[in-house]
C-alpha cells in the first residue's frame, strides 16, 4: 500500500527545491544532490513528486505572485510606473528575486526542443502579460497593441533584472528602467 503524503512536508520540500535551484543551478539538478539537501532520498522526491520536472514545476507554482492582482487595480500611467518600478527593485533585492532567479533558468531550458518545461514555461509568460496588457487598455484605450506594448515592458524588465545580477551596474540599469518604462507608456 503507497505511503500516504505528508501536505506539511511536501509543501517544505517545494521550499526547498526553489532554494536549491537558486544556490546551485537548474542545469545541473540531479535528485540524488537535491534529496541529500533536503534531507530525503531520491526515492521519497519521486513519491511526492512522480518525476524531477513534476517537482520543479510545482515548486514554481507555489512562488508565482499573482501578477493579476499587481496590476488588477492600476488605471493611470503614474501608479503603474510605480508598480514596475517597485517589481524591479523587489526583484533585485532580498528574496523575491529568488523565484526569478528560478524562472529564469527554467525559461531557457524550455527553449530546448520537446523541453517537459515549455507548458510551464508558455503558461508563466502568459500570467505576466495578459493582466499587464489589460491594464495598459485601461489607462489607454487608444494603445494600438497593449499585448505587444505588455511583452514589450516584461521582456525588458526580465532583461534588465538579468544584467542587473549579472554585470551589478545600478546605475546604467536604473537609466534603462525608467527609460522602457517612460518609453512603453507614452
Amino acid at each position: 500500500m503507497p505511503r500516504p503524503l505528508d501536505h506539511a512536508r511536501r509543501a517544505e520540500l517545494l521550499e526547498g527545491v526553489i532554494a536549491y535551484i537558486a544556490d546551485h543551478g537548474l542545469s545541473e539538478l540531479s535528485l540524488r544532490p537535491l534529496a541529500d539537501y533536503l534531507g530525503t532520498s531520491s526515492r521519497m522526491l519521486i513519491h511526492y513528486f512522480g518525476t524531477k520536472e513534476a517537482m520543479l514545476v510545482a515548486a514554481l507554482e507555489t512562488h508565482r505572485p499573482d501578477i493579476g492582482a499587481m496590476f488588477a487595480d492600476i488605471d493611470d500611467p503614474e501608479t503603474l510606473r510605480a508598480r514596475l518600478r517597485g517589481s524591479f527593485e523587489r526583484n533585485t533585492t532580498g528574496d523575491s528575486g529568488t523565484s526569478l532567479r528560478v524562472l529564469l533558468q527554467v525559461l531557457g531550458a524550455a527553449t530546448v526542443p520537446n523541453s517537459p518545461l515549455l507548458p510551464y514555461a508558455t503558461a508563466a509568460i502568459k500570467a505576466v502579460i495578459t493582466p499587464l496588457a489589460e491594464s495598459l487598455h485601461r489607462i489607454d484605450p487608444t494603445i494600438p497593441d497593449p499585448e505587444a506594448s505588455a511583452t514589450l515592458l516584461v521582456s525588458g524588465m526580465r532583461g534588465l533584472i538579468q544584467d542587473y545580477w549579472i554585470t551589478g551596474h545600478t546605475d546604467r540599469i536604473d537609466r534603462a528602467v525608467n527609460l522602457l518604462v517612460t518609453q512603453a507608456l507614452r
